[in-house]
């Protein structure tokens, strides 16, 4: 077994050839608990934590090494491995972390398609699947819809056609990890040395489905109620390498997910709503109620359900709060930064050099 079968490919190559050097060698975070890091190297696993020096420079979550990262790793004193340097990444997919404070939460790294698992049964939600796209598109990896459960949906395809209404563009998969329904279609995503996350959430199947897709139960999964809810069973997340090539990354269940940045994650998920937009009379309308706005008619006329307009607003805000508080927060964290540097001036002394 050899890095290229982790998903190793010129463009990491490239980053790491600046780190190459005595007792310095590359690998892939697999796992990660409690700061400490599963890392896969040549040859091997290898427990890791990270070195004094990447924990100071670290500006945020962001800085520390993420499951799917490639990073650079030396000997540590202790018997463990130390991860000085992460690799730059391809994609990230991340989102803002619970609770009040600002900051990133990275649930995936360096995927190049991102399964967005909704089970077709109470779990089935438009609005979040919106949410979950926004993501996505902003992540730089390629989203694929995964309906699951559909042996509990009456009307499946129904369904199927409700998604592909807001989900413009990107495949959409029904499939049943019970009866093994289009469990073959999902498999040509796995190619060798590919990365597929899986995101949604708790009780949508998304361990059962990896053990479908491997063939073999490479994860635990928890018991399915007559409801067809099942129990939260991913705790961390892992990355795995299938028997036949392709890596899946496993990820715990989200009960909330909160956009993190705006690079056009809500163009791209509205984009209908856009283009609507751009034949309204007035160019700065607000589509509530101006006169000629092409948005409202559309809503009138049936085509675009209201709650997705709402949906898109609320994002809107979302966004838009999250930006105050970021730039709110990057001015008191450089004010902390000036005023531990004036204290180590003069503690040192360096004033009355």
């Amino acid at each position: 077994m050899n890095l290229q079968d982790w998903g190793l490919d010129p463009f990491f190559e490239e980053g790491y050839s600046t780190y190459q050097a005595d007792r310095m060698v590359k690998g892939r975070v697999t796992l990660e608990h409690r700061h400490l890091y599963r890392v896969q190297v040549e040859g091997g696993e290898r427990l890791a934590s990270i070195s004094g020096k990447l924990r100071h420079q670290a500006v945020g979550r962001d800085g520390f090494p993420a499951v799917g990262d490639w990073v650079v790793l030396r000997e540590g004193g202790d018997g463990r491995a130390v991860i000085d340097a992460i690799l730059p990444r391809k994609s990230k997919f991340t989102r803002r972390e619970a609770g009040f404070h600002i900051d990133e939460q990275i649930v995936a790294a360096n995927v190049d398609t991102v399964f967005l698992v909704m089970g077709l049964d109470q779990d089935f939600n438009l609005r979040r699947l919106e949410r979950y796209l926004t993501v996505a598109w902003e992540s730089g990896a390629m989203p694929v819809i995964v309906l699951t459960k559909a042996d509990l949906c009456e009307d499946p395809d129904e369904k199927r056609m409700q998604v592909e209404q807001v989900a413009l563009g990107v495949p959409v998969h029904v499939v049943s990890a019970f009866n093994g329904e289009g469990i073959d279609c999902m498999k040509r995503y796995l190619e060798y040395g590919r990365t597929v996350a899986l995101t949604g959430s708790s009780g949508v199947g998304k361990s059962t489905l990896i053990n479908r897709l491997a063939d073999q139960e490479l994860l635990a999964t928890g018991e399915v109620r007559a409801d067809g809810r099942g129990r939260h069973t991913t705790t961390h997340r892992e990355l795995v390498l299938l028997p036949e090539g392709g890596l899946l990354l496993d990820t715990p269940g989200m009960r909330l997910l909160k956009v993190w940045e705006n690079e056009g994650g809500v163009d791209h998920t509205f984009a209908d709503i856009l283009t609507w937009a751009e034949q309204c009379k007035f160019s700065d309308c607000c589509h509530e109620m101006e006169p000629g706005c092409a948005v409202q008619e559309a809503i009138d006329q049936g085509v675009l359900d209201s709650s997705r307009l709402q949906n898109y607003r609320k994002l809107g805000r979302e966004l838009a709060y999250l930006e105050r508080k970021k730039s709110s927060e990057a001015m008191r964290s450089e004010k902390e930064r000036w005023k531990k540097l004036t204290i180590q001036y003069h503690k040192k002394g360096w004033h009355r050099r």
